[in-house]
């Protein structure tokens, strides 16, 4: 079993350089899946999709335990 989530990469310091600092935000789920070629697929698509933003939010996906 697949977890997949989104989050962002960055977010907003103005002391730092352009105005972004590294770090990796929390992790939101929107899917499950049941095989890693399904959360691929999930997430390639999710990606495709939506824009990343400013911050660079995508989809990413992570095996949980049943």
């Amino acid at each position: 079993m697949y977890r997949i989530f989104t989050r962002t990469w960055y977010r907003r310091n103005p002391n730092f350089p352009g105005g972004l600092e590294p770090h990796a935000g929390r992790k939101t789920t929107i899917a499950h899946a049941a095989t890693y070629a399904a959360a691929q697929d999930v997430c390639r698509v999710w990606n495709a999709n939506h824009a990343p933003g400013r911050l660079s939010r995508k989809a990413e996906f992570e095996q949980v335990k049943e």
